[in-house]
């Protein structure tokens, strides 16, 4: 490293491109040092292990996932159409990693299965994402549910075909958005069903 300060983005950066060359089996701490031209210690010093580099890795690229999600769930206007959104835009998130870089996508998952915790954290941001959706329309009429945030549990469930990566293999499948569109719809019907009705839709 010539002339630069050595941070974490750039050593992410690095780590993401040895994950990339040599895949997660093989990539080390030393093919990021010998990449940013510093000692493996350089690097321990901003990421206490090769665990804690990988979880650093793997959070990153989740972020790219949840970052566009937030503002979404963060707009102003109908309820409805921006859980419509926020379903549509993370299956297409998903869909256009496997599809755009295969080799790479194959490598993060292998990292996921490896964090846990990193992905746990993810997957409450998301789940917490909706609940805020779903309050919204709580709050404006347009929905009627009980416990927003298990409804959002269970949203989050019962899409996970259109966003799990167990699933990678069916996203290239024809009429995959079509079957999106009618699981979102039969969702949708039932959150504004409870307002129609004079109720609350619960989820125990």
């Amino acid at each position: 490293m010539t002339g630069s300060v050595l941070t974490r983005e750039r050593i992410l950066e690095a780590a993401e491109d040895a994950l990339r060359r040599y895949g997660p089996a093989k990539a080390n701490v030393v093919d990021v040092a010998r990449a940013l031209g510093v000692s493996h210690g350089t690097v321990y010093r901003h990421f206490e292990s090769k665990a804690a580099l990988r979880d650093a890795v793997t959070d990153r690229w989740l972020a790219r996932i949840g970052t566009p999600l937030e503002k979404i769930a963060a707009e102003d206007g109908p309820a409805a159409d921006r859980l419509r959104r926020w379903l549509v835009k993370l299956s297409q998130a998903k869909r256009k990693k496997t599809l755009d870089d295969p080799e790479l996508f194959a490598t993060y998952i292998a990292l996921v299965g490896q964090a846990r915790e990193v992905v746990d954290r993810h997957v409450d941001h998301l789940v917490a994402q909706i609940a805020r959706i779903l309050a919204d329309g709580n709050e404006s009429g347009e929905f009627a549910v009980e416990g927003p945030d298990r409804a959002a549990r269970a949203i989050f469930d019962a899409t996970s075909r259109f966003h799990n990566p167990a699933f990678a293999s069916q996203w290239s499948e024809p009429g995959l958005d079509e079957a999106l569109d009618s699981v979102i719809a039969l969702l949708l019907g039932g959150l504004q069903q409870g307002d129609r009705a004079g109720g609350r839709v619960g989820v125990r």
